[in-house]
């Protein structure tokens, strides 16, 4: 890698996302689950029986990525989808019993990947990291507003 690779941050965060996403992706698969799944799920396994639009908000994805993600899912049996009760024009999202009951082999996974991620990391540097990221990704946001 060269040296403008090497220190630039956002080039460093895309590529780990991607190393992540591939990481996660071999461990889920065998769940029948492909990353944007499990983020919708991370979703629904905290609060079920929310808005598509909802969804797309907290996880800061685009609307057609959504609805494809949510397509597919409604058609592995994961969620099912029922008219919402303030808004005829809309629609909630609901787990089913599959999409629940692969919460805790899910969660398993992601954290063997973190954990894997991370091992090379004490304790204090993992906390700082996290924090780091974290406040690169709030100053981002406030630019966005």
């Amino acid at each position: 890698m060269d040296k403008w690779r090497e220190s630039s941050a956002g080039y460093l965060a895309n590529h780990m996302a991607r190393v992540f996403a591939r990481a996660l992706s071999r461990r889920i698969e065998p769940l029948g689950l492909a990353p944007g799944q499990f983020m919708v799920l991370l979703e629904l396994w905290q609060k079920d029986g929310v808005s598509q639009k909802s969804i797309v908000q907290s996880l800061d994805v685009e609307q057609a990525t959504i609805a494809n993600t949510l397509a597919r899912m409604e058609r592995d049996g994961l969620i099912v989808r029922r008219s919402h009760p303030a808004d005829a024009r809309a629609q909630t999202i609901h787990l089913t019993r599959k999409g629940r009951a692969l919460q805790p082999e899910a969660i398993a996974a992601a954290e063997e990947v973190n954990g894997r991620a991370l091992s090379s990391l004490g304790k204090q540097e993992r906390e700082q990291f996290l924090a780091a990221m974290r406040l690169a990704i709030a100053a981002l946001k406030m630019d966005e507003n």
